[in-house]
């Protein structure tokens, strides 16, 4: 198998973790694994501290992985409290490797009041009541572990639970579907017109998997149209994705709003929430809050009548 990312992996101290993904994430223009802790629990009261976590980044090929390795040596280096231990680990994968990786970091999560994310290979957990969104991410994003992806299912699960309206007759889009997690999850809390939409191929092929693996693949319907193409009339927009391109993209989102629908912007680190609020000012939008988890926000909009 031809390799075509490299797997860089750096052990810092628990309490620079997010600080460290967050740049890796940039750097690489990909998610980033962050270790799980393998307890058999959801509470987090009961997950002991650890002082180290293990970061992990890819980059596709080709790159100049040196530089790249530099840039993230010397970033580390400006961390207060950082010691290393060891360098940053690097490896090669293939396309099936990189799936396969997942597994590593990818445990039952509890979500909001009503959902569960479990991982395909995962069998024989309690649901605790719950909805069961079955996942195998794949090449695409989205497990629900990363906050951004948490904050947005909470979001639309206070919009869903109990419905504002009803949830047979409404039309919902998901922008950057990735894993298809998110319009999965509004399937499972009933929706039934869902759209899920992605620019990335391989990711649309994840998320038609993952539909049909969690039999709601007749409520949704992924693809690659671009949002110009798309209708209009949507009760509920989500749009997970990178800060500057929710603003490049509002006018084109907010016009394919229903009056009074619902709009959920996340991917956005907090010290961008400011330029994602100026963006989306001009609009007939009502501003509804900011959810927040870590360095990440979630904004929640309506569309005025």
């Amino acid at each position: 198998m031809a390799a075509t990312w490299y797997q860089v992996t750096c052990d810092v101290p628990a309490l620079l973790s997010e600080t460290v993904a967050d740049f890796l994430s940039e750097l690489s223009g990909c998610g980033v694994c962050t270790e799980n802790r393998d307890v058999d629990s959801f509470s987090p009261d009961d997950i002991p501290e650890l002082a180290t976590a293990s970061i992990t980044c890819y980059f596709t090929l080709p790159c100049q992985i040196e530089q790249r390795l530099a840039q993230i040596t010397s970033f580390l280096a400006t961390l207060p409290g950082y010691t290393p231990v060891v360098p940053p680990q690097v490896s090669l994968l293939g396309e099936e490797d990189w799936a396969t990786s997942w597994k590593a970091h990818f445990k039952p999560l509890a979500i909001g009041q009503r959902l569960l994310i479990t991982p395909s290979w995962e069998t024989g957990g309690q649901d605790e009541g719950r909805a069961v969104i079955v996942l195998d991410p794949g090449m695409a994003f989205g497990t629900g572990g990363h906050e951004t992806t948490r904050l947005c299912l909470e979001c639309l699960e206070s919009l869903l639970v109990p419905p504002p309206f009803s949830i047979k007759t409404m039309k919902i889009l998901d922008l950057g579907t990735g894993s298809g997690i998110l319009a999965i999850a509004a399937a499972k809390l009933g929706a039934l017109q869902i759209d899920a939409v992605d620019i990335d191929p391989q990711a649309v092929i994840v998320a038609e998997e993952n539909c049909v693996l969690n039999n709601v693949a007749e409520q949704i319907s992924c693809s690659t149209t671009p949002l110009e193409q798309l209708g209009d009339g949507y009760r509920i927009i989500l749009a997970n994705i990178l800060a500057e391109e929710l603003v490049r993209m509002a006018p084109g989102i907010v016009s394919r709003m229903a009056p009074g629908g619902s709009l959920i912007l996340s991917g956005i680190l907090a010290e961008r929430e400011e330029l994602v609020r100026n963006g989306f000012d001009p609009f007939p939008l009502s501003f509804e809050e900011s959810l927040a988890a870590g360095e990440w926000r979630c904004l929640h909009y309506r569309r005025l009548p």
